[in-house]
């Protein structure tokens, strides 16, 4: 296995696979807990690391219900709204620790609970940030390749035996430093304006 661009596009598109739930996927009925995270686990499974691994369970709603970064159920049924938050706390939480995830969520919440019809503005933030999210694939995609050739290109002066692992550890120390500086802009971010 090679840093090929190809192999880097396809990394890539394992993890967008175009498989995003958008509003209009989310069905219009409500929905007992069991088939939410039914739900949830069909549409973001290609997003476990290890087959295993759950997306979501009953616990997590409960805990993110009992944190107030989730209202509570209605007649023990969840509706698309709670859909849209709970596919947010999704991506969120793989970054952020709950407490940060409550922070963003208050002025949301007021703002939602503000608004006429609440659920069509969350439907709306929803999208934007899908729309983002696949620029950001594009993004990703183009800056990996250049940074993988700057790597090859640094790791030419290595009198090692075996170049490809050098190239595979830096690529991945790379993408941690990257993973980790973003955290924490996000972090601050959060600090700085939601706080």
């Amino acid at each position: 296995m090679e840093l090929s661009d190809d192999y880097l596009s396809a990394l890539l598109e394992s993890l967008a696979k175009d498989k995003d739930i958008k509003p209009g996927h989310i069905p219009d009925i409500d929905l007992y807990m069991d088939q939410v995270t039914t739900f949830i686990d069909s549409r973001l499974g290609h997003l476990k690391r290890d087959p295993k691994d759950s997306i979501l369970t009953k616990t997590m709603i409960n805990n993110y219900t009992k944190s107030k970064i989730l209202p509570p159920s209605k007649n023990k049924k969840y509706d698309k709204r709670h859909m849209l938050l709970l596919i947010l706390i999704y991506y969120m939480k793989q970054v952020l620790s709950i407490s940060d995830i409550q922070t963003l969520f208050i002025p949301l919440f007021k703002e939602l609970q503000a608004s006429d019809d609440g659920q069509a503005t969350l439907e709306v933030l929803y999208d934007l940030f899908l729309d983002i999210k696949k620029d950001d694939f594009l993004d990703i995609e183009r800056q990996l390749s250049e940074k993988v050739k700057h790597i090859e290109e640094k790791t030419s002066i290595l009198e090692v035996s075996d170049k490809k692992f050098c190239n595979m550890l830096l690529t991945v120390l790379m993408l941690v430093m990257q993973a980790d500086i973003q955290k924490r802009l996000a972090e601050k971010i959060i600090d700085d304006y939601f706080k």
